[in-house]
């Protein structure tokens, strides 16, 4: 051998390691995404109450979601993360939308979405509160949030401007917020 040369080695090189993942984890992001996205949106659509809404904010938790959660945490965990990250996106959705932030993400909510769908009852809530409202008041939710109609196709409906909506909107949701509390619901 001569000076300065290695000897003829052969590089050890290191299998693959295997973790075992534990029975109440995902085996990957896939799963997560899949049995989670439900109860997220449903979560995220009884807070906003508007389709399109609760579809974007749903992508913007999960692409939140998508770099620092491990995909071995427990179920427990990432159901945690999820409804903790969604209350930030919540919370920039407000604040871009009404101009102040509003984070009343009820932390067992999501349990709840997860055992009873909670769709009917929600319907017949929501119909309750409709009704104790002012016709203007009842007529722009209706509009927005249950037939899904952008602020210019709600405008042009009542016949009023973009901002008169906006503005409507805003009083509509603040007076069902009072009797939905007056409810307990």
């Amino acid at each position: 051998m001569g000076v300065g040369a290695e000897p003829d080695r052969e590089r050890a090189i290191d299998p693959p390691r295997l973790r075992a993942v534990d029975a109440d984890a995902y085996p990957d992001w896939e799963s997560i995404y899949r049995d989670n996205v439900g109860w997220v949106y449903r979560m995220l659509f009884a807070k906003v109450g508007s389709r399109p809404d609760a579809e974007d904010l749903t992508t913007e938790v999960f692409l939140a979601a998508l770099g620092p959660l491990r995909v071995s945490a427990s179920v427990r965990e990432v159901r945690s993360y999820l409804v903790a990250t969604a209350r930030t996106v919540l919370a920039d959705h407000w604040r871009r939308t009404l101009g102040r932030e509003l984070t009343t993400l009820d932390e067992n909510l999501a349990e709840r979405e997860l055992d009873d769908g909670g769709g009917l009852d929600r319907l017949a809530e929501a119909e309750r509160i409709l009704a104790e409202l002012p016709e203007n008041y009842r007529t722009v939710l209706r509009l927005r949030y249950l037939l899904g109609h952008s602020l210019k196709e709600a405008a042009g409906a009542l016949g009023v401007t973009v901002g008169n909506v906006k503005v409507l909107q805003h009083r509509a949701l603040k007076a069902a917020a009072r009797i939905a509390e007056r409810m307990g619901v």
